[in-house]
């Protein structure tokens, strides 16, 4: 008999299963030797690029507006390799939790009802077991270790690059080495041996093996040495000071002693943890439009894109939220299943409405 819950617990969460490390960024030198890569805080005179026709006097043309400064004065953020460096290197760690412990917290609402609480830890509980041994989490690992061997967490670094060699290693030794830019971003099936060795590593993270363990180290080459720009991550700012342009993600302590009128020297450039776990898990192919995008999109329940600005799951069928409530009946070797499997292992809430 199918068993669909009418609602969500009141409180209802996951931890995430993913334990990632910042990706730190390093210059690398021609006789293999590194040095950690810094941003840099500046001044630039540009110019001002503003498109008038989106300006706030409608209709404005360049010839009807009040006439603008030319030049844009700025402060801002930059990440540099040294003179010298061939090359720029990004490592972070990551390893998997068990399944068993994704649940957070679930807990009753004034209008839940104690028996469909007490069915929802019970199906949880039989769904992940049977997931563990499922080859739908053979599946989910592997897609994992398809966006770790094509360096997808590398972001922009990746588009503009040469060549990428990414490497990873285990607690002991070397298990694979890839060419990443022949390994696609929206395809996941034919994986390598070197895939299948990271995704059993993965898989048995997540199956509760403690010293499951990934030290992912990409080398990346532009095509030209010396002081080329890198991409860390960007810090937001909500209510950023007049003529400061673009702050940059980094880590360590800043450089004391230097006139605040020069360059200035910051922390370690890097990519942040949550930038290199959404590329991560960016391989669901599950959702309704696939066939037609071709795109993969972020494990999000409501299939939530920020490139596109818009939601792919949030039809009641196919969003995470839906699928929690028929787990019940679901197969983790089905797409519905591996789909609920990759939310349970982003973690998040998942809490009902008492409304």
């Amino acid at each position: 008999m199918t068993v669909v819950l009418k609602k969500l617990p009141s409180v209802l969460s996951f931890q995430r299963g993913l334990v990632v490390t910042d990706g730190l960024f390093f210059n690398v030198f021609p006789d293999g030797s590194t040095a950690p890569l810094h941003v840099m805080r500046h001044g630039i005179r540009g110019t001002q690029n503003i498109n008038k026709k989106g300006s706030s006097k409608e209709g404005a043309t360049a010839a009807s507006t009040k006439r603008q400064e030319v030049s844009n004065i700025q402060t801002t953020d930059s990440a540099k390799l040294q003179p010298g460096a061939v090359a720029l290197q990004v490592r972070f760690d990551l390893r998997f939790i068990d399944l068993n412990s994704a649940l957070f917290a679930c807990a009753p609402g004034k209008e839940d009802s104690a028996e469909d609480l007490k069915f929802l830890k019970s199906s949880l509980t039989e769904f992940l077991q049977k997931a563990k041994n499922s080859k739908g989490l053979t599946e989910v690992a592997c897609r994992y270790a398809r966006n770790i061997a094509n360096a997808r967490f590398l972001w922009r670094n990746r588009a503009v690059a040469q060549a990428v060699t990414v490497s990873v290693r285990d607690a002991s030794s070397e298990v694979a080495t890839f060419d990443s830019l022949t390994i696609p971003l929206h395809e996941f099936s034919d994986y390598s041996d070197g895939e299948k060795k990271v995704a059993n590593i993965i898989a048995a993270g997540l199956k509760g093996d403690r010293q499951a363990k990934l030290s992912v180290c990409a080398k990346v080459s532009y095509g030209v040495e010396g002081p080329v720009e890198v991409f860390p991550s960007q810090n937001y700012l909500e209510d950023k000071e007049k003529g400061f342009a673009r702050p940059l993600y980094c880590v360590g302590e800043i450089s004391q002693g230097q006139d605040t009128h020069s360059i200035r020297e910051l922390g370690q450039a890097a990519l942040r943890d949550q930038k290199i776990g959404n590329a991560l898990r960016t391989f669901d192919t599950w959702y309704p439009l696939f066939a037609e995008r071709k795109v993969a999109l972020p494990i999000e329940p409501n299939g939530a894109s920020l490139d596109a600005q818009e939601f792919f799951r949030d039809s009641k069928e196919s969003s995470g939220f839906h699928l929690m409530l028929k787990m019940a009946n679901l197969d983790p070797d089905s797409n519905e299943g591996m789909f609920l499997l990759s939310c349970i292992i982003r973690g998040g809430v998942f809490s009902g409405s008492d409304k």
